[in-house]
C-alpha cells in the first residue's frame, strides 16, 4: 500500500516514514501544504498523514479542498497538544482520525490499522479480499481460493491497487503515477500492458471479469464477478 506523509519538522517526517516503510508501505513525503495537496489529489493513495501546521496551505485546508473535490483518501492529522479546536474543525473538514504529537509509533500504526479497516480496505486479520481474490499485503501474497496466482512485483501492486479502490475508476495516468511513481519516464502504454500480462493471470484461475476496461476512461475493479 501507498501512503502519504506532509509534514515539515524534517526528523518527524523521517521517522513516520520509516515506520510506515518498516511495514511495507511504500511512502511519499512532503514538507509543505502545497506540496501535499499537489501529491494527495492524484487520488493515488492509500493513506494521507497529515500535519496540521505547515508551510503554505494548512492541512484543515487540505482536507477541505480534497473532500469537495471528492477524493475520500483516509486522513490522519497530526496536531499540537493544546490545539483542540484544530483537531475539531479538521474532523468536521473530514479527516478520519488524528494523532497528538508527540506520539508513539505503535499508536500511528494502530490508528493507521484501524482507519484501513474502517474504510474496509483490510480486514481485521490483515487481508485485502474481493470475492475469491485474496491478498497477504504483509507477504506480497495473491490467492484465488488456495491457488497462488504467482504475480511479479508490478503485476501484484497493480492488482493491490485495483482492490484497494474497487468500483472507482482509475485512469492511466493515476495507475502510473501510483505503480511506477511521479519521477518515471515509463510511457503510459505500459499501464495497458501490464494489466493485459495481469488479466491473463486472472483469467488462468477464472475471475479475469472483475478487472474492466472503462473505455476513454480508464480501468476498474468490480466488487463482484461481471456477467457478460
Amino acid at each position: 500500500m501507498r501512503v502519504l506523509v506532509v509534514e515539515d519538522e524534517p526528523s518527524l517526517q523521517k521517522v513516520i516514514q520509516d515506520v510506515f516503510e518498516s511495514e511495507s508501505f511504500q511512502t511519499d513525503c512532503a514538507a509543505t501544504g502545497d506540496d501535499g495537496y499537489f501529491l494527495a489529489e492524484q487520488a493515488i493513495y492509500d493513506l494521507i498523514v497529515l500535519d496540521i501546521m505547515l508551510p503554505g496551505m494548512s492541512g484543515i485546508d487540505i482536507v477541505k479542498k480534497l473532500r469537495e473535490r471528492s477524493i475520500m483518501t483516509p486522513i490522519i492529522l497530526l496536531t499540537a497538544k493544546d490545539s483542540l479546536e484544530d483537531r475539531v474543525a479538521g474532523l468536521d473538514a473530514g479527516a478520519d482520525d488524528y494523532l497528538v504529537k508527540p506520539f508513539a509509533v505503535s499508536e500511528l500504526l494502530a490508528r493507521t490499522r484501524a482507519v484501513l479497516r474502517r474504510q474496509g480496505t483490510i480486514h481485521a486479520d490483515g487481508l485485502l479480499v474481493c470475492g475469491p481474490i485474496r491478498l497477504v499485503p504483509a507477504l506480497r501474497d495473491a490467492f484465488t481460493g488456495e491457488q497462488a496466482l504467482k504475480l511479479t512485483t508490478k503485476e501484484y501492486d497493480l492488482l493491490e491497487f485495483f482492490m484497494c479502490n474497487k468500483e472507482q475508476i482509475l485512469t492511466r495516468e493515476q495507475i502510473l503515477h501510483r505503480i511506477w511513481g511521479f519521477d518515471s519516464d515509463t510511457a503510459s502504454s505500459a499501464v495497458d500492458v501490464y494489466v493485459h500480462l495481469l488479466r491473463k493471470k486472472l483469467a488462468a484461475c477464472g475471475v479475469e471479469s472483475f478487472l474492466q476496461t472503462i473505455r476513454g476512461a480508464g480501468y476498474m475493479f468490480k466488487g463482484e464477478q461481471h456477467v457478460p
